[in-house]
């Protein structure tokens, strides 16, 4: 009975296996067939690299793409630039208090009763609640300062400080939601691309294009705290005050001095680092001055002889003034100051500059050369005391040093010579005569 079941199933088997392999067959046929029909309509992509072949595998160029235009950058600075217009209003002129005097210079537009100059420049928004940096020489002896902004608005202006050291000025507008200019954080390199923004000759905001020429310069005679940054970029009478920025339009530095033998630009103009503004900048804000480090000597730069393949270094003490941090610590004249804080001093300015630019009760580690034997001294900084202003900036005509002022618009009136009063008397006597000919002749 088992075999005959064993049989029945064996046929059953037979019975149904071709049509299994038909399934198969055709569940395998439209399995190809829809593979074949989806792999023709996927469309083809070429291959790709990932993120790190890429950066493997980046050429690396001497020089940089062409840039064709600096617009978002100008774009994104000049709205932080603004125009700065001073007013100085003039005391009457003494010879105004003689009724006769007065009548002929009425006559003769002579002086008025007052008297007002307008002096211009520029400045850079540094908050979004007004705060304004420029130059201390624009806004000098100002009774009235008018700010005009790249969208047209004005507003007058309030000092908050000024450090005529640093020929920078800190003032303020009435006014919010500002747009601050910001500074650029990486050190700036000579051969970087230098954009002027400011308003020269008051023709309007203007941008101009250069390069850092060169860092660190010294010995202008222009602030008694110098390290300019020097650009090519054309910088006029107007500019003072203004941005200088780079391709991205962050601010390098504020724009001070150039050098001219016309009064225009020449291509040696100078900026004041950030790293300077930055500094005064909160000092002005915060106190409403800058306190600056002192150590109480007079120095000069070792005497150094190019023909000479050794080269000396360092700062000669010529003076140490009595109860100064230096004579506390001990510093004696003949003494050559090598390094502070492990930071040679290589020139006089470059002592004068680190001094300047420590706070008050800092110590400081100094390396001297004394009698040829080297010895370490620590000097504990004051406050450096009130120094007399310098004369007001101009622009550097040859030998002459300053900074940038409109030589079109006078910062002062000429003076009228004054007559003896004998003079004075003799003209009035003159003029009286004059005057009841009605100025017909003798």
């Amino acid at each position: 009975m088992s075999s005959s079941r064993n049989a029945n199933d064996k046929a059953g088997l037979v019975k149904w296996l071709p049509w299994i392999l038909l399934l198969v067959v055709t569940v395998a046929f439209i399995w190809l067939f829809a593979s074949m029909k989806a792999a023709s309509e996927q469309a083809w992509e070429p291959p790709r690299t990932t993120p790190a072949e890429q950066q493997a595998s980046a050429p690396v160029a001497d020089t940089p793409a062409p840039i064709s235009s600096y617009h978002n950058a100008v774009a994104r600075a000049s709205q932080s630039v603004v125009n700065i217009y001073t007013t100085q209003t003039m005391a009457e002129h003494p010879y105004m208090n003689d009724p006769v005097l007065r009548r002929f210079f009425e006559f003769h537009g002579g002086p008025s009763q007052e008297q007002g100059n307008t002096n211009l420049g520029s400045g850079v928004i540094v908050s979004e609640d007004g705060y304004i940096v420029t130059n201390a020489h624009v806004i000098e002896k100002a009774d009235e300062i008018t700010v005009a902004f790249n969208d047209g608005r004005k507003s007058r202006a309030q000092i908050i400080g000024t450090d005529p050291d640093s020929d920078l000025a800190v003032i303020k507008v009435d006014m919010t939601g500002l747009t601050p200019l910001g500074f650029r954080e990486d050190p700036i390199r000579v051969g970087d691309l230098a954009l002027a923004i400011g308003n020269p000759f008051g023709v309007g905001q203007t941008v101009t294009q250069g390069i850092i020429s060169a860092t660190g310069r010294t010995g202008l005679g222009v602030n008694k705290f110098e390290d300019f940054i020097q650009t090519d970029a054309a910088i006029n009478p107007g500019n003072s005050g203004g941005a200088l920025v780079d391709a991205h339009g962050e601010l390098v530095g504020i724009n001070t001095v150039i050098f001219s033998r016309s009064g225009g630009s020449m291509g040696i103009g100078f900026a004041i680092p950030t790293a300077i503004v930055e500094q005064v900048m909160n000092a002005l804000i915060k106190d409403g001055k800058v306190s600056r480090g002192w150590l109480g000597i007079e120095i000069q730069s070792q005497l150094r002889d190019p023909t000479q393949l050794e080269t000396s270094t360092g700062v000669e003490v010529l003076n140490v003034v009595p109860k100064s941090p230096a004579a506390k610590s001990g510093l004696r004249v003949g003494d050559i100051v090598l390094t502070i804080d492990g930071v040679e001093m290589t020139d006089a300015n470059t002592l004068i500059q680190y001094v300047a630019r420590k706070a008050p009760n800092t110590t400081l580690n100094a390396q001297i050369l004394r009698r040829g034997k080297n010895a370490q001294v620590k000097i504990l900084l004051e406050e450096r005391p009130a120094q007399e202003p310098m004369a007001s900036p101009v622009v550097i005509h040859d030998e002459t040093l300053g900074g940038m002022e409109d030589p079109s618009i006078q910062g002062d009136r000429a003076e009228v010579p004054m007559m003896s009063e004998a003079e004075r008397d003799r003209m009035r006597e003159e003029l009286l005569q004059l005057f009841e000919r009605d100025g017909a002749p003798l």
